[in-house]
């Protein structure tokens, strides 16, 4: 079965490069076919097989030999080894699906900002919906229990993480604009409510300690110049999947 899961990694992985195509440019995702960016061609079923077809035609189109983006294998490539790995650790069911869906939004969140410097909107929104939802299904949302007895209690975890992923993120927004964009601030929000409390703190702190290494690395090796705009967005989508998955455990074991 962990073929099977990896096997259907690489579709959704195919899907998850239309979406990071279109999204930034404002188009649909239904339609029209699949394309060549460059010479227009309608793509056909060969041409769409994941990873074998960018190997066999060698990282090129088979009509116009304008490269194919090597994020193209890559996006596929990650989402089939995430899919094995997250069946691997949960086996079937919910809990499983969710890490799935979850593992697809912060990776087109991720690739997005990397090649565009764009938190969207049109991810973030409809991704804090699905995790206010999962809160109520999701075991890694510990429970926490509030006053206002008509709140669930994992529902009320949830919030409290999206508040604090929201103000931890808003106060770097408002101290040093320059260093951080609104779209980040929602982003934090987004975190929040899929981690929970006291998840939430662990995405957060992993954010800016391998925010702050990778920085500094490119400037030690004059990659990045200080003047030079860093995306964090990666930074925290893959801080957040990993408190998705382990935050409260990495929380326990930092207190003990």
């Amino acid at each position: 079965m962990i073929v099977v899961f990896a096997m259907l990694g690489l579709l959704v992985g195919s899907f998850l490069n239309v979406c990071i195509d279109r999204l930034p440019r404002g188009q649909s995702i239904i339609g029209p076919r699949s394309h060549c960016d460059a010479c227009g061609r309608s793509l056909g079923p060969l041409d769409l097989i994941p990873l074998v077809s960018y190997l066999r035609l060698r990282g090129r189109c088979r009509y116009c030999s304008a490269p194919i983006p090597t994020r193209v294998p890559i996006v596929e490539a990650v989402t089939g080894l995430a899919f094995a790995l997250l069946y691997w650790k949960f086996g079937p069911g919910l809990e499983l699906a969710i890490a799935l869906v979850y593992a697809a939004l912060f990776l087109i969140i991720t690739i997005v900002d990397l090649e565009h410097m764009l938190v969207l909107d049109k991810v973030v929104f409809p991704g804090m919906a699905l995790a206010l939802l999962f809160s109520f299904f999701w075991p890694g949302v510990e429970e926490l229990h509030m006053p206002v007895a008509w709140i669930p209690a994992t529902l009320a975890s949830s919030l409290t993480g999206g508040a604090i992923g929201l103000a931890g993120m808003a106060l770097p927004y408002i101290i040093y604009r320059r260093g951080m964009g609104m779209g980040d601030v929602k982003l934090g929000a987004l975190v929040g409510l899929a981690a929970g409390y006291p998840s939430v703190l662990v995405a957060l702190l992993l954010a800016v300690i391998s925010g702050g290494l990778v920085a500094g690395l490119l400037l030690v090796l004059r990659i990045k110049k200080r003047s030079d705009p860093i995306p964090f967005a990666p930074f925290l989508a893959i801080s957040a999947m990993a408190a998705v998955l382990w935050g409260n455990s990495i929380y326990r074991w930092y207190l003990g």
